[in-house]
């Protein structure tokens, strides 16, 4: 089945669960539905209350997370105007991450997210750390958390806070602003300190140095004897090879037509092949001795590619890292191959990296597509309280619900747009192919 039949199914499955627990009003006090949504929860936020003692402290957090969402509300719209021009301009195929089921951040569905351990404790903490930045933020403004819970459609989509909207809508614009910030914020600081403790732990990562064949070159001779790709060479005519080095020097000496008899250890077991070497393609290499038809592995490099990503530009790469199929730097979102051509400080290792980085990647973004002006999400609703806060000065506050729906309108226009363009280049091409079949 593929991934439309399996979500269909649990679709499916989940109303014919929801209907029936609605129907018998199977446990009403602790399952309530908002629309088609299904959500448990309870009356007990007394952990709220626990951070009152720090509200000094949290107001001073609340209002610098603020004065950083309000950046990156700018900075998450340009992004945006940027990707609908790029979309428009180049008009790429609704495949890779134009397709359909790449939209959304559903790991499993999303083919650049994977449905491991590590995804879904990310995507877990992301959700449980805003909503509990809500909570925290109203008790410290003063205002009463009524409950708290889990939202439940197909799969769980995330936890709720459920503040008291009398309390609330009486705020003022601070407090407001501080309380619709503070889930935002809270994914910000997280991901930036995953990404911090990410780097920090790629410090003691040292390439083996042993030859590696990462690639084979197909119709030539290692291909052709089958010698397995991501495995380390070992012997080279019954010699002990320890690096690339050696094994140039060894194959230096040799000719186009040359028997070599290469040891090679995949998986813990070793295996030896007879190859008959080959000259070097003539866009490859135009060196005389004997070419066995393999690439290595570039250790030295991929270390030192980790080794720049503290920079401005790195921090940026790990924002499309899980899209680059081809990077070398996958394993610290994958599990891989590659994973092991290092020597690691302890066992485990690429598991907390691949932990790190996407409690990173998922906090950081879950944070910039929370700022976008667009009412429901919370940049909307800080920028519903700026603009009512400016237009009140002038007395023109009841404008401020127009420009906030037209503001908002714009920016699911263009979310939207994004989503269609790729088809919508396609539709004349579609129309072209089509309408022979109903003419005369």
């Amino acid at each position: 089945m593929n991934w439309i039949q399996i979500l269909f199914l649990l679709i499916v499955a989940y109303a014919v669960a929801a209907y029936v627990i609605w129907e018998k009003g199977i446990w009403k006090d602790r399952i309530t539905f908002y629309g088609p949504i299904m959500a448990l929860k309870t009356g007990r936020v007394g952990f709220f209350d626990r951070f009152i003692p720090w509200s000094a402290v949290l107001r001073i957090y609340g209002t610098m997370g603020v004065a950083a969402v309000v950046l990156v509300t700018a900075i998450g719209t340009v992004m945006l105007v940027v990707a609908l021009l790029f979309t428009y301009q180049t008009c790429p195929e609704p495949t890779g991450i134009y397709a359909p089921q790449n939209i959304l951040l559903l790991p499993g569905i999303n083919d650049f997210v994977p449905s491991t351990f590590a995804v879904w404790f990310a995507f877990v903490l992301t959700i449980a750390i805003h909503e509990f930045g809500h909570g925290i933020l109203c008790r410290v403004e003063q205002i009463r958390v009524r409950a708290m819970g889990v939202l439940i459609a197909v799969i769980p989509i995330g936890f709720f806070v459920e503040p008291d909207e009398e309390e609330l809508e009486k705020a003022a614009a601070g407090p407001k602003s501080r309380i619709f910030g503070a889930g935002i914020t809270n994914n910000l600081v997280v991901g930036f300190l995953c990404a911090g403790l990410l780097l920090l732990a790629l410090g003691p990562v040292a390439p083996l140095g042993d030859p590696v064949i990462h690639g084979v070159y197909q119709g030539y001779p290692a291909h052709e004897a089958g010698v397995p790709q991501n495995s380390f060479l070992r012997t080279v005519n019954g010699q002990d090879v320890h690096s690339v080095e050696e094994v140039a020097a060894l194959m230096n000496q040799t000719r186009p037509g040359d028997r070599v008899t290469v040891g090679v250890e995949k998986d813990g077991v070793m295996g030896s092949y007879d190859l008959t070497l080959a000259a070097w393609p003539k866009n490859v290499s135009d060196s005389p001795s004997g070419f066995m038809g393999v690439t290595y592995y570039p250790g030295k490099e991929v270390a030192a590619s980790m080794d720049q990503l503290d920079r401005p530009a790195g921090l940026l790469y790990l924002m499309v890292l899980p899209f680059d199929l081809g990077s070398y730097l996958h394993m610290l979102a994958f599990e891989s191959p590659e994973q092991s051509f290092f020597q690691v400080p302890f066992p485990g290792y690429w598991e907390l990296i691949n932990l790190l980085f996407w409690c990173a990647w998922i906090n950081v973004n879950v944070g910039i597509f929370n700022s976008l002006p667009m009412v429901p999400l919370d940049g909307g609703y800080i920028m519903k309280e700026g603009v009512h806060s400016l237009l009140r000065r002038r007395g023109q506050e009841a404008y401020t619900d127009r420009i906030v729906v037209l503001f908002s309108t714009v920016i699911l226009a263009m979310i939207l747009a994004i989503i269609a363009v790729p088809y919508v280049c396609r539709l004349p091409q579609v129309l072209s192919t089509v309408s022979p079949i109903f003419l005369p």
